[in-house]
């Protein structure tokens, strides 16, 4: 059976690559190779943004209204393909096919949110600015936006951006990744089905030649990425050192802090999902559990309800979660954990030599714990990505702020608490952009904005929400003033509105 490659999407139609650099795309339980995806090649690309480019012409005159009801076609579709999509999601990320149902709906929730385009592009008015001159603001679309997005939510973070891109009336390239692009292209091609006029939304794959090719070509003035420290860093610099506006998401270091008045089994079942949850490879996963006081006797506990979560693969009911991505990411994780062994922490359980039975060439990693942690470790100062865990424990609520605010990172954190003073406390001082009280993850849904902080973000607007129709449009504002009669109103050589 011959292997299917990965097509590319470009002004409506997919185009077979005429790359030589084949990538396989592997199920990350069995290794099977599902396809090989192509790196597209310089001609293509420049193909893509230049069809972008020429469908932003009449697609940013689309009556909004228009715009609104190709986001309700499209959000239809998606309910009505999402346990299809998330099958596909699942086989080649290794996902469980419950997270896999929930990282596609999580996309179709911001969809949801961008058929609400119309309303969220208002501008504003003030009458009588002066005598018989009124201000109003309008907004207007960019041209042709870039995204760039990672292997761990293939469906939800391609929808974060080019749903609400495109409504706002801007065309799209987006560059998924390249171990995952089965998922990305099929909400592509469920695009085109909703009626989507051709070159609205082009798809290419590829690695950092491509993702520089698009973010240095000067017809794409906007690029969301969401990605590594380093990548998220060098795209922002770039980008903006040429005037464009850059939404780079980056690394994360997520803190739970446990209070002595916490309910006991919700923080052991929230700590136990939120940790290995699809294997630690969230932005947004709880790595760091940071006990305070009396609290801090729960961590045999804990250890033992974490042993009790077990990986397998996607179609395994019983699975708590699936395989690291790939081969290479199993081996950084049994990297980061002998280093914690070697610097002195407690490994209260090791997952280094997790077997699933029937599947033994998966990427498994199983559940690992760690105490006794210090800052200046590895294990703590680096981003595991991987099913991993470490519990600190400290004195005081003040402690526990102190501690997190010195992290560089700071995309996601959360309390678990009985006192509504510790948590108005917590959320207030805390220098975290996302903040849970009693909930583990806490990403928000999409009337709001995912709003990550320091490290774990370079930009000004945020993904999705309010702060994303912003990033995805420019503001004009008028001043306009009608005279009722050829009369002479004199010269004004001030700045005074008269």
């Amino acid at each position: 059976m011959t292997t299917p490659i990965v097509p590319l999407l470009i002004g409506g139609e997919l185009v077979q690559s005429a790359s030589t650099t084949l990538i396989p795309v592997t199920n990350p339980a069995t290794q099977e190779i599902l396809a090989r995806v192509p790196f597209a090649t310089a001609a293509e690309v420049e193909r893509a943004v230049s069809a972008a480019k020429s469908a932003f012409e009449s697609w940013k005159e689309t009556p909004v209204g228009e715009r609104a009801r190709l986001m309700l076609r499209y959000q239809a579709l998606l309910k009505e393909h999402h346990d299809e999509i998330a099958e596909l999601l699942a086989q080649e990320s290794g996902k469980t096919f419950e997270d896999a149902k929930g990282d596609v709906w999580r996309g179709i929730e911001v969809v949801e949110h961008a058929c609400n385009v119309a309303s969220l592009g208002m501008g504003e008015t003030v009458e009588n600015v002066a005598r018989k001159i009124d201000c109003y603001s309008i907004t207007q679309p960019l041209g042709v936006c870039v995204g760039i997005t990672p292997f761990n939510f293939p469906a939800m973070i391609p929808l974060w951006m080019f749903p609400l891109a495109i409504a706002c009336g801007n065309t799209f390239v987006l560059k998924p990744s390249e171990q995952d692009p089965l998922t990305p292209m099929r909400l592509a091609q469920l695009f085109q089905q909703a009626g989507a006029p051709a070159g609205l939304l082009q798809v290419v794959h590829g690695g950092k030649e491509v993702v520089n090719q698009l973010l240095n070509h000067p017809d794409t003035p906007a690029i969301s990425f969401v990605g590594s420290v380093a990548v998220g860093e060098h795209i922002y610099r770039t980008g903006t050192a040429q005037m464009k506006r850059v939404q780079a998401f980056a690394g994360a270091k997520n803190h739970m802090v446990v209070m002595p008045d916490a309910s006991k089994n919700q923080v052991l079942n929230a700590l136990a999902g939120a940790s290995v949850g699809a294997a630690g490879q969230r932005c947004m996963a709880i790595s760091v559990a940071v006990f305070v006081g009396r609290s801090r006797d729960w961590i045999p506990e804990l250890r033992d309800a974490l042993a009790k979560v077990r990986p397998g693969a996607w179609n395994d009911p019983a699975a708590g979660y699936g395989p690291l991505i790939n081969p290479q990411a199993k081996e950084r994780v049994l990297r980061l954990i002998q280093e914690g062994k070697e610097a002195g922490a407690e490994c209260l359980l090791d997952g280094t030599e997790c077997v699933v039975d029937g599947y033994p060439d998966g990427n498994w990693i199983g559940p690992t714990l760690f105490r006794q942690v210090t800052p200046e470790m590895s294990i703590y100062r680096e981003e595991i990505f991987g099913p991993v865990l470490i519990a600190l424990e400290v004195d005081s609520l003040e402690q526990a702020i102190a501690l997190i605010n010195a992290n560089p990172y700071g995309n996601g954190t959360s309390i678990f608490t009985a006192s509504g003073a510790a948590a108005r406390k917590y959320q207030h001082e805390i220098k975290v952009g996302q903040v849970g009280i009693n909930v583990p993850v806490p990403v928000p849904l999409p009337m709001f904005s995912f709003t990550g902080w320091r490290k774990s973000f370079y930009g000004d607007q945020h993904a999705y929400g309010k702060q994303a129709v912003r990033f995805y449009t420019e503001t004009k504002t008028v001043t306009a003033r009608w005279f009722e009669e050829d009369s002479d109103t004199g010269v004004n050589t001030t700045i005074q509105l008269k």
